[in-house]
C-alpha cells in the first residue's frame, strides 16, 4: 500500500451528499489518492482548504451559503497555487468562463466516466488544464461570438425578472429610450425577436439564472 504521506490529498465540495459518498469511494480506491474532507457548499468548502490545505479541490458551481466561483476566489486567495477542478451539471459557456476566470484548472460534468474523473485529477496534480470536450466546445463556440455589453446584460438580467422598461431604466438610473436601444442590441446580438425569446437564450447560454 503507498505510504499515506505519498498520497494527493482531495476535498469534494457538493451539496450532494450522496454524489460526494459515490465520488470520494472512486478516488479512495486509488493507491495515490486520499479524500481528506468533505463539504456541502462553498463556505464550508473553503473553511475545510484552510484547514486541510488538500492538494486538488473538486467543486460544484452552484451551491447554497456560497457558489462555486466565489469559492474559487476565496480558496485562490489562501493559495494562488490551489487547484480546483469544477466538477457540474451545469455545461453553459458563461458558467465555463466564469469558473477559469475565477482561476479553476479544469472544468467537468457529472457524467463523466470514473476513469475520466481520475485521470482528469492526474491531468491537474501534473500542473495542466483539463476541459471536458462539451464544456471545451461550449467555449469555442463562444469566442466566435458577439459578447453583450455590461449595460445589455443588466437590461438582459432584469427583463428576465419580469421587470417593464420603465423598472429597468428607474434600476439602472438611464432613460426609457436608453433602455429601448439597449434592448435592440442584444435581441440583434443573441439573435431573436423578443423578450421571452431573449430570455430564453440567455438562460441556455447561463447569461441569467431564473432559480
Amino acid at each position: 500500500m503507498q505510504p499515506e504521506s505519498a498520497r494527493a490529498r482531495v476535498l469534494i465540495v457538493d451539496d450532494h451528499a450522496l454524489l460526494r459518498t459515490g465520488v470520494a469511494n472512486i478516488i479512495n480506491q486509488e493507491i495515490d489518492l486520499e479524500v481528506v474532507a468533505q463539504a456541502a457548499n462553498g463556505l464550508e468548502g473553503v473553511e475545510a482548504f484552510d484547514r486541510h490545505r488538500p492538494d486538488v479541490v473538486l467543486l460544484d458551481l452552484r451551491m447554497p451559503v456560497m457558489e462555486g466561483v466565489e469559492a474559487i476566489r476565496r480558496i485562490r486567495e489562501l493559495d494562488a497555487q490551489a487547484k480546483v477542478i469544477i466538477l457540474t451539471t451545469y455545461d453553459s459557456d458563461e458558467d465555463i468562463a466564469r469558473a477559469l476566470t475565477a482561476g479553476a484548472k479544469a472544468y467537468v460534468l457529472k457524467d463523466i466516466s470514473a476513469d475520466a474523473l481520475i485521470g482528469c485529477i492526474h491531468e491537474v496534480l501534473g500542473g495542466r488544464t483539463y476541459l471536458a470536450p462539451a464544456a471545451a466546445a461550449k467555449l469555442a463556440e463562444r469566442v466566435t461570438r458577439v459578447q453583450l455589453t455590461p449595460r445589455e446584460l443588466a437590461t438582459l438580467r432584469s427583463m428576465a425578472d419580469g421587470k417593464s422598461n420603465k423598472e429597468i431604466a428607474a434600476e439602472l438610473g438611464i432613460s426609457e429610450r436608453t433602455v429601448k436601444a439597449h434592448l435592440g442590441h442584444l435581441f440583434e446580438k443573441l439573435g431573436v425577436t423578443s423578450r421571452t425569446e431573449a430570455v430564453k437564450v440567455g438562460t441556455r447560454r447561463g447569461l441569467v439564472r431564473l432559480d
